[in-house]
């Protein structure tokens, strides 16, 4: 009789592993995981003695900066999303200038770091055009930035299906709003709803990035944390932790769509 040991550690081709031993592995290394930053945490605890303390007195800006964080990510996916749609049909447009406009947008956008970008949109463009909210400017600017990477997901997923459905959808006599309706979108999201939900998490991540315009979200409250207590460590590990938080989730649920929604071979 061959031992069932082997199985428990090794994936055999053809013979996926149980949903439960998946997860007692991922709790398993979780607890490992818990125990050893329970050693480290147990070691500093001569640095970190009284820090908790005087960082717990400010969770209130910890709370209201993680809240903020969450309306800026979910307003600039909506607003991320539709930029994103609207520039991958531009991309695909008949008409030239249209098309080289969307494509300057993109390569401008993709080939720039997100903290110039920042920094020059806000100060040089939004106060040219007198837009002084500040929350307003970031949540445009970080869903100009995600937007263009969308965009070239979206294109993606749209060319990906096969030329004979769209030659097949002229010919029994769909207008190209049927055929995007009912042809393209539906397997095109099939393709683009993992990566989309990837840059979602990042787009999360980015957000932290608008703390260098002054707007109060997650970044900001854990620098006037550590600024008032001089507890760095205290302060900014709960800030990883609610970051984690946000994106864990959003990159289960990738991970999830990618396995369920992938084509067979």
């Amino acid at each position: 009789m061959k031992s069932s040991f082997p199985t428990l550690l090794i994936e055999r081709p053809g013979t996926p592993a149980s949903p439960w031993l998946k997860g007692a592995w991922l709790a398993l290394i979780l607890i490992t995981a818990s125990l050893l930053c329970a050693l480290v945490m147990g070691g500093a605890a001569g640095v970190t003695q009284g820090g908790w303390d005087a960082v717990w007195k400010f969770r209130g800006v910890f709370w209201r900066g993680w809240l903020l964080t969450i309306l800026i990510s979910f307003l600039s996916l909506l607003l991320s999303t539709l930029i994103g749609g609207i520039v991958a049909l531009a991309r695909r447009s008949r008409i030239l200038p249209l098309r080289s406009a969307a494509l300057l947008y993109v390569e401008v956008i993709r080939g720039t770091p997100l903290l110039a970008q920042i920094l020059f949109l806000f100060y040089v463009v939004a106060n040219g055009i007198g837009l002084q909210d500040r929350l307003v400017a970031g949540i445009l600017i970080l869903s100009l930035f995600s937007g263009a990477y969308l965009s070239e997901m979206i294109r993606a997923g749209i060319e990906s299906v096969p030329a004979s459905q769209l030659e097949s959808a002229r010919a029994i006599g769909l207008t190209t709003l049927q055929t995007y309706r009912f042809v393209i979108t539906p397997q095109a999201l099939r393709q683009i709803l993992p990566p989309l939900a990837g840059q979602f998490a990042s787009l999360i991540k980015d957000s932290s990035l608008l703390s260098i315009i002054g707007i109060g979200e997650f970044t900001l409250a854990a620098q006037q944390v550590n600024s008032a207590t001089y507890r760095t460590l205290e302060s900014y590990l709960p800030l990883a932790i609610g970051y984690l938080a946000l994106t864990l989730p959003i990159s289960l649920l990738s991970k999830m769509l990618e396995k369920r929604l992938r084509y067979e071979a």
